[in-house]
């Protein structure tokens, strides 16, 4: 019961105290509101590119692994990947009637071509050999017209598929662009279909892509070059066990020595999530840390701003002690008077670093993500960084000699 009475008067007490001296709890609420703010911003902007980096993986699929001579993300040698063999089609059929559990087996390869429509042009598009199950494989989706049959493979149709960048600018808006004719480099290939928007992928556009028959990619792009073997597994549970059968089928059909490491690579897309927190975990912990030491320094204010306070207040704190207020009754009420303007620096400094880091997102090509969760952290860590830096002040008011204190002028 007396707990609450303190809690009660000092709250009412801390409140008046800082009515009165505005110009002291504003300047302290800024102090701590700039901490806040920085904190915030940082952890704002951080988690949207968690989110968006998430969201870009998922485009990749969950069932999918990609073999390739080369890993995605090239941290070791790179001399000794480019000298691996290519990886052949005559590999891939083997990896298809051997491997019992994989759902889809399909080539891929890739180059670049300038894409052209009467007078619109675009330079450097991907252009991508794949059979009928690419869009299965890499997680794309048709979104007007179709994709290409194996007959068109067969027969090296001149026809493509167009990802969306591509569509969107080379046809305007309101036009249909099945049934007109592209040219890709110099050849002439009728549109037979547009993929939906996927969007971005390690700041690079999945969808500034034209898709070709794999036989007419080769037709038309000459030169010996490696595949790229697109496999989708039965059961996503069994991707482990899918690596484990495909390194065993390729090292066999590459005849790579048992006493060499493998010449090729199987890529996931949980690897790039490993090594996106490895490239941005330095990043984060730097940024972070600027942060604390913003809030940290406006803790420190805060606790200067209270001493001053029991400083110019010691005769009113002797008048208190003398009419019987106990040591925890004046504890409880600087603490609180602590805590009441570093939550609403904290709250103050919430709004302007969500909405900085949310402004930097609108002009900038970085994401940021407000999530509810950050808003009610950054009120209460505000809150607690005013507790722990008025435990000396409190103390030391609380400490005070009455009889020393009711001298004081």
């Amino acid at each position: 019961m007396s707990l609450r009475v303190d809690l009660v008067e000092g709250a009412a007490i801390a409140v008046r105290s800082l009515a009165v001296h505005r110009l002291r709890t504003l300047l302290t609420t800024l102090g701590i509101g700039i901490g806040v703010a920085t904190l915030l911003a940082i952890l704002g902007i951080t988690q949207g590119l968690d989110s968006s980096f998430e969201k870009q993986l998922a485009t990749l699929g969950s069932s999918s692994v990609f073999v390739s001579r080369q890993p995605w993300v090239q941290l070791g040698n790179w001399w000794e990947f480019r000298n691996r063999k290519n990886i052949t089609l005559a590999q891939i059929e083997a990896v298809r009637a051997q491997c019992v559990l994989c759902e889809t087996v399909i080539p891929m390869v890739d180059d670049s071509a300038d894409v052209a429509f009467l007078g619109s042009e675009l330079s450097q598009v991907v252009v991508s050999g794949a059979a009928e199950d690419w869009p299965k494989v890499n997680g794309f989706e048709v979104a007007l017209g179709r994709f290409f049959s194996q007959p068109d493979d067969d027969n090296r149709r001149l026809v493509a598929v167009l990802g969306a960048d591509v569509a969107d600018t080379l046809f305007p808006e309101g036009t249909n662009p099945i049934g007109h004719t592209i040219r890709v480099g110099k050849k002439p290939f009728t549109v037979v279909g547009t993929l939906a928007r996927k969007g971005k992928l390690l700041d690079s556009s999945q969808d500034l892509r034209v898709v070709i028959p794999l036989g007419t990619f080769t037709s038309f792009f000459a030169g010996r070059r490696s595949f790229t073997i697109g496999v989708m597994v039965k059961n996503p549970e069994q991707l482990d066990a899918l690596e484990d059968e495909l390194v065993g089928i390729l090292r066999r059909v590459r005849k790579t020595p048992p006493d060499k490491p493998d010449d090729f690579a199987i890529n996931r897309p949980e690897q790039l999530a490993s090594t996106y927190q490895q490239l941005t975990g330095a990043l984060y912990g730097v940024a972070l840390g600027i942060g604390f030491i913003t809030l940290l320094v406006g803790g420190i204010g805060i606790m200067n701003i209270m001493l001053v306070s029991v400083r110019e207040r010691t005769r009113e704190i002797g008048v208190r002690r003398a009419l019987g207020a106990r040591k925890r009754t004046i504890i409880v009420q600087f603490m609180l008077e602590a805590m009441v303007v570093s939550a609403v620096g904290g709250a103050l400094g919430t709004v302007v670093g969500l909405g900085g880091a949310k402004l930097v997102s609108l002009v900038t090509p970085l994401a940021a993500t407000v999530k509810p969760l950050t808003v009610v952290f950054g009120v209460l860590f505000a809150a607690l960084v005013g507790l722990l830096f008025g435990i000396w002040p409190a103390a030391r008011a609380a400490n005070l000699d009455p009889v020393e204190a009711l001298r004081q002028e």
